[in-house]
């Protein structure tokens, strides 16, 4: 009976030392896990953009007139040398009896000057023919020798002195014309009559009406705007970028343009980065120094005609790209310390257990880091490592 109990006893202590030795000893960490793989890594600079015409025409009224109402709306297109805008001249203010009378004896007078003109030249004309008639007389007389030759001097200088006179009778009568147009110009102006050819405005370029600036009719002065033209087939892409960024892409860099409403991506090419930079504050109340970065568009214009001026895109500028990049999450890759120096490293599973991996890193991204040596393509190493995980810890993957 005595020997019973001490089993019992013995037996009790050792499920006891069981249990407690199955308590406290250590577990195996679960941590997730990502396979190393193959293809392509590419860095990008990821900013918002907004779309831009390349070249914008603002038509003016190149004259002051009356401006007819423009049917045109946005949106519209418009052929090179097509009729935007029909401009008459003004016009003239109303006139009083009083006035009206001025300007009709105005035009009597001014028949009177050009009466009196033109008789001025019938009398230079007789005295034109009366001088040739005397030197003609006198040259016959000289050649006789019954005519002395100051009087045939004398005859020539008359008959020049008729024809000056004939001629500026013959000015006078113009002027007089003249005198009576502008007379008979004002009258008719101010009855409402009188010359009123339009001018018309005509398109410079082929292009779509962006904004009517002007659309009722109204009189305008010279150099008011009347329509915004510009051509959507031009369109390029602007960026705002980071000085420090903006060094990182120069004239060629591919560009990604996504965010913009379509059902792919597009495709861009930085045409020039701005050499003047400017001060921009950020939401977060920081100044910062930026620079614009123009970007062209690549793909056919087929793919993104429903785009406009001033839309706002994502772009992203490839600032570096390998094509069979070894690859493994940014997350499972931290940096540690070794004899003073710093260097890269990741936790790979291996028979259960976690294995410390220096590696070598090339580039990264937001998602990725580029592994350039110190893995094996397929390995599997942890991703966002927690601080229980250290070199030789047995792990157990999540899920499994």
């Amino acid at each position: 009976m005595k020997t019973r109990r001490v089993v019992y006893v013995v037996l009790a202590v050792l499920a006891v030392a069981g249990l407690l030795a199955w308590a406290f000893a250590p577990r195996p960490v679960e941590v997730e896990v990502a396979a190393a793989s193959r293809g392509i890594f590419e860095r990008t600079i990821d900013e918002d953009g907004k779309t831009r015409l390349r070249d914008r025409y603002v038509v003016s009224a190149p004259l002051t007139g009356q401006l007819a109402r423009i049917r045109l709306r946005e949106g519209d297109a418009v052929a090179a040398d097509e009729v935007l805008a029909t401009l008459s001249p003004t016009v003239s203010p109303m006139l009083d009896d009083r006035t009206v009378a001025e300007l009709e004896a105005r035009v009597e007078a001014a028949q009177a000057m050009v009466q009196r003109a033109a008789a001025r030249i019938e009398r230079a004309q007789v005295a034109v023919a009366q001088a040739r008639i005397e030197l003609r007389h006198s040259e016959e007389l000289a050649q006789q020798g019954f005519v002395a030759t100051t009087k045939l001097q004398n005859d020539r200088l008359n008959l020049r002195a008729a024809q000056k006179e004939h001629e500026t009778a013959v000015l006078d009568r113009r002027v007089a014309g003249h005198e009576l147009e502008q007379a008979r110009a004002a009258l008719a102006a101010g009855e409402g009559g009188g010359n009123r050819d339009a001018f018309m405005v005509r398109a410079p370029v082929d292009a779509r009406v962006l904004e009517v600036v002007q659309t009722s009719a109204a009189a305008v002065t010279v150099g008011s705007p009347l329509l915004i033209l510009g051509d959507t087939r031009q369109l390029e892409v602007v960026a705002e970028l980071l000085t420090a960024e903006a060094l990182q892409t120069p004239a060629g860099t591919p560009v990604r343009i996504d965010r913009w409403g379509g059902a792919s991506d597009l495709e861009g090419r930085v045409r020039l980065v701005e050499p003047g930079a400017f001060t921009k504050v950020s939401a977060l109340g920081v100044e910062e120094q930026r620079v614009r970065v123009l970007i062209d568009l690549v793909s056919p214009h087929e793919t993104w005609q429903v785009l406009g001026d001033g839309y706002r895109v994502g772009v992203r500028l490839v600032v570096r790209r390998e094509e069979n990049a070894l690859r493994v999450p940014v997350s499972a890759v931290f940096p540690r310390e070794v004899d003073g120096r710093r260097e890269m490293a990741v936790f790979v599973i291996e028979a259960g257990r976690a294995r410390l991996a220096p590696v070598g890193i090339g580039d990264r991204n937001g998602v990725d880091a580029w592994v350039t040596r110190g893995l094996e393509e397929g390995a599997r190493v942890v991703v966002y490592p927690p601080s229980s995980v250290k070199d030789g810890v047995r792990v157990k993957v999540r899920g499994e």
